[in-house]
């Protein structure tokens, strides 16, 4: 039964309850009707009462309305009418007997605590042939009796409630809906503790077209009640020490009953102090349930044939996580392959992720690598296996989207402030709110500047980092979002690299200290980077929307470094160095358009999605010479020695320009059966240029791209799923430090097939086990002769198969968990110059990851928390030739920290044991030392 249908029913039949035990004509309907409209507030005077609330605390980390406001009731205003009218036309006809009425609940809390009927919609407007209704909000508002939970959607009337009880909870489902908020995230609601007798109040997404409500009592089942509001569907929920059940028998008209049953007169809600209520909106907490990276379009997890992780605010938060290698430590799977102060590079299941892996609020983003300060980072989103179809050229290992914050509609202030061992100093200042009075026009300002120190000796690093971003609400059905950042870094006295001997290789002459700086104090990298862009969204209706974005980002870098090369071999203490003095300027343009549009074909339902995407790249090297430097003795360095002629400047400059065209469709066979259809077209072209030698090459080439997945759900709680990917990447951009350019390399082409389970293990835990089979050829490596360093070579095959495991979310209230196992066995499978059978470097056969926090939920000491993090990283490959391995670590990290309403306070330790370890091979002659032991304290305040 529709809910307007059932509330008609309702109201009238509640009417005849009350005092009718005997025949009635409809003039006698109709008068109590009103009569019992008064009773419960819904009558004219209870349509225009405003219940007043003051002095009341919320606390909010999300856009949710949850300020404390005056409310006029407009509960089932048509259902009224509707109600009288047909009781006045019916004036003439008997009403039935008491006894021969079937009755329904008598109230609006009776609704929701009565059973559901059993008999089926009408297929023709069943929810499984409807689109999704979006519930854009949650509000919470305190009341007389205790407080309402808003659900807030103009279409309420269309949704379907399924309600049932388990112990102290009371469940509501509610059908045909999704929390999402305008700009498409999906979003939780979570108070705690927001009344007596009332635990905690959750609305959360259990699927695609289920919203949960779970009122959890303390000792007793809750009170609840439904009303219909032009807000939305209102959840009235009263605190015990004021709430009543109300009879569910019928009454007896007073003027027959005898003296002592006469009811006494209802107490009024206790009013001795003020409710505090304490209300978060939050995504999902250390579960996410919806992306946009596995489709470009807002899709559960769970429907996405493919692995993907999501690392949320409150993880980064909880670990107090700046940099994106320490965001990256939480996914199973990836590893860090080259880390040069400002720039860091990763490999994804034992492919390397380059720039056009890197996305940004998903565009393809050349300089995301260059964002170690996430202060205006949301979440950090890792599509596992190629993303070819949705985002073009790019390896096959997988892609890593970046989703910054959005503005709130709400003021929001917040401040943090951050010091830690080795001179480690940050503040961070995230500021957002409406620019006008109707908030149509929203801000956000996140910036951020550090100043650290290094356990390398002489190493210093400064980042300032500006991130603005504007919201405007052109109309009701038109958005657009306009942002930019700035970042700009210095690195000085930088050379995290050591040599392989006397640190992961014996050197008979001892251990070389991790502190050690082989390059030179004098050593500085400089590099700034500018982004703007605008997203904008239009609304044709329900279900088409047209999305266009755009992107131009520009970096540049000056490098000055003494680099090592080996260690001299009739000495092992000698170190043979080279000093380069290096410019680089990279600029990119994108522009994406597309189309979303939701339709059905008889009874199976589509979200089709069309696109194209326009994309240019120029990498520019203005200058690059370089020299000799002197040797340096590893375990007595003298710094300051002469250098030698710097060479002949080198200059020159590679674009590429790319067309992509996708098309993709989710299809909906049944709610337990889903096909994911796609298909890409790209093709490029690419033009170098080398000025020192006045000489030019080009090539160019397309390819078509597809993808087929299939997800069936045997239960709601599971997915099991199957996919085939395809890739194509050309050799983008390649110059080569000995003077030279190559481009005569064929592109890159890449195949994934990948099974696995996804599962919801309660409304707040989820967990991915995937399979997989990743191969890609005509790979670009560095080559690895000593030699020729700086140049590559193109091998015939490399092949990734493994196992993944991820588990997050919330195990019990306070307690959460994000953890993850990665089995990778990546290793060449066909090649001309290297042994067949190498494993790929810096790629572990085994890694785990765990992290864990629990926060105390009552009592004294209430907001106090820790969290215990361990990450194992196995044996591994330093060089693509596989002449050294870098043994394994297990890293312990831990944290402690208090939350107290807009206050919070945290100490962060890495490495808690000291544990000595190495992060990555960056060449056959060289590796970087892991951070020893750090500790970091931040003292949080939102205003």
């Amino acid at each position: 039964m529709k809910l307007d249908k059932f509330f008609q029913s309702l109201l009238l039949t509640s009417a005849v309850v009350v005092v009718m035990n005997t025949p009635a004509k409809g003039k006698e309907v109709q008068e109590d009707v009103q009569s019992k409209f008064s009773s419960q507030r819904i009558g004219k005077s209870a349509l225009d009462e405003t219940v007043a609330v003051t002095d009341k605390k919320f606390t909010s980390s999300k856009s949710l309305k949850l300020t404390p406001s005056t409310k006029k009731y407009r509960l089932f205003k048509s259902q009224i009418a509707s109600s009288l009218q047909r009781a006045k036309s019916d004036k003439s006809k008997n009403i039935r007997q008491l006894s021969e009425i079937e009755l329904p609940a008598t109230s609006a809390q009776m609704l929701v605590q009565s059973p559901t009927p059993t008999n089926s919609p009408n297929p023709e407007q069943g929810i499984g042939d409807q689109q999704v209704i979006p519930i854009t909000g949650v509000k919470a508002n305190p009341t007389d009796k205790g407080v309402e939970v808003i659900l807030e959607t103009a279409l309420g009337e269309q949704l379907q409630v399924t309600n049932r009880s388990t112990g102290n909870n009371f469940i509501v489902d509610v059908s045909g809906g999704q929390l999402r908020l305008p700009n498409g995230d999906a979003f939780t609601f979570r108070s705690e503790k927001p009344l007596a007798g009332i635990t905690e109040i959750t609305v959360t997404n259990i699927d695609a077209k289920t919203v949960r409500v779970t009122v959890v009592g303390d000792a007793q089942l809750p009170t609840v009640e439904l009303f219909d509001d032009n807000a939305g569907l209102v959840f009235g929920i009263n605190s015990t020490a004021t709430a009543t059940q109300p009879s569910q028998q019928p009454q007896t008209p007073e003027a027959q009953k005898p003296a002592s049953e006469t009811p006494q007169e209802e107490p009024a809600a206790q009013q001795d102090e003020p409710i505090e209520l304490v209300v978060t909106g939050e995504q999902d907490g250390y579960r996410v349930p919806n992306t946009t990276t596995g489709t470009r379009t807002d899709t559960p997890l769970r429907d996405i044939p493919q692995s993907i992780q999501v690392v949320p605010q409150q993880v980064l938060r909880d670990q107090q996580v700046t940099r994106l290698d320490d965001a990256l430590r939480n996914v199973p799977g990836v590893t860090q392959d080259f880390n040069s102060g400002p720039y860091a590079t990763y490999r994804i299941r034992g492919f390397e992720a380059l720039n056009n892996n890197l996305l940004r609020n998903g565009q393809v983003d050349a300089g995301a690598g260059e964002s170690v300060e996430l202060s205006s980072v949301e979440r950090v989103e890792v599509l596992k296996g190629p993303a070819s179809v949705l985002f073009g050229l790019g390896n096959p290992g997988g892609s890593i989207n970046i989703v910054t914050k959005r503005p709130l509609s709400e003021p929001f202030y917040a401040i943090d402030a951050t010091v830690g061992s080795y001179s480690y100093y940050r503040g961070a200042v995230d500021l957002s709110g409406p620019l006008n009075d109707s908030k149509t026009v929203l801000y956000r300002l996140n910036t951020a500047y550090r100043n650290s120190g290094s356990f390398i000796d002489f190493y210093n690093s400064e980042n300032l980092s500006i991130s603005p971003v504007i919201s405007v609400g052109i109309s009701e059905t038109t958005n657009l979002i306009i942002e930019g950042d700035y970042i700009e870094t210095r690195d000085s006295g930088f050379t995290p690299f050591v040599p392989i001997i006397g640190s992961v290789l014996p050197n008979p002459n001892g251990k070389i200290p991790r502190n050690r700086n082989v390059g030179e104090p004098t050593d500085e990298i400089n590099t700034t980077l500018t982004r703007l862009g605008y997203q904008l969204e239009h609304k044709f209706d329900d279900n088409w929307s047209l999305r266009n974005a755009f992107a131009f980002n520009f970096r540049a870098s000056s490098d000055k470094r003494t680099l090592p090369l080996r260690l001299d071999p009739d000495n092992l203490t000698l170190l043979n160095r080279s000093y380069r003095e290096f410019d680089f300027e990279s600029t990119s343009y994108n522009l994406s358009t597309n189309v979303v549009g939701n339709f059905s074909t008889g009874s199976i339902q589509h979200q089709l999605l069309f696109g194209i995407d326009l994309n240019s790249y120029e990498n520019r090297v203005p200058k690059f010479t370089s020299t000799s430097a002197a040797q340096i003795d590893i375990f007595n360095p003298v710094y300051g020695q002469p250098r030698g002629t710097l060479s002949p400047e080198i200059s020159n400059t590679t674009v590429t320009n790319s067309l992509g065209i996708y098309l993709q469709d989710q299809i909906t066979l049944i709610d337990s059966l889903k096909v994911l259809l796609g298909a890409r077209f790209d093709t490029f072209d690419q033009t170098s240029e080398d000025f020192s030698s006045n000489t030019e090459t080009s090539q160019s080439d397309s390819a078509l791209s597809p993808r087929f997945g299939i997800v069936y759900q045997p239960i709601p709680a599971i997915s099991l799923y199957a996919s085939y990917i395809s890739s194509f990447t050309p050799a983008n951009g390649v110059f080569l430090f000995g003077g030279s350019l190559d481009n005569s390399f064929e592109p890159e082409r890449g195949r994934q097939y990948e099974v696995g389970v996804k599962a919801d293990l309660s409304d707040r835990l989820s967990a991915t086990l995937a399979f997989y089979d990743l191969t890609r050829t005509n790979v670009l490596v560095d080559d690895p002769d000593p030699n020729r360093s700086g140049f590559q070579i193109q091998t015939g095959e490399q092949k990734s198969q493994g196992i993944e495991l991820n588990i997050a979310g919330e195990i019990l209230p306070g307690w959460n968990i994000y953890a993850g196992y990665a089995y990778t066995d990546a290793r060449i499978t066909e090649d001309g110059t290297l042994d067949v059978g190498s494993q790929l470097p810096n790629t572990p056969y085994h890694s785990f990851n765990l992290w864990t926090a629990y926060e105390i939920q009552q009592g004294e000491l209430q907001g106090l928390g820790a969290g215990l993090g361990l990450f194992f990283v196995g044996d591994r490959a330093g060089d693509l030739g596989n002449t050294y391995e870098i043994p394994s670590y297990v890293r312990t990290d831990a944290a402690i920290f208090y939350n107290r309403d807009r206050f919070r306070v945290a100490l962060n330790f890495r490495n808690l044991f000291d544990v000595e370890y190495f992060e990555n091979g960056s060449s056959a002659t060289r590796v970087n030392y892991g951070q020893p032991f750090t500790v970091q304290g931040t003292v949080s305040w939102q205003f």
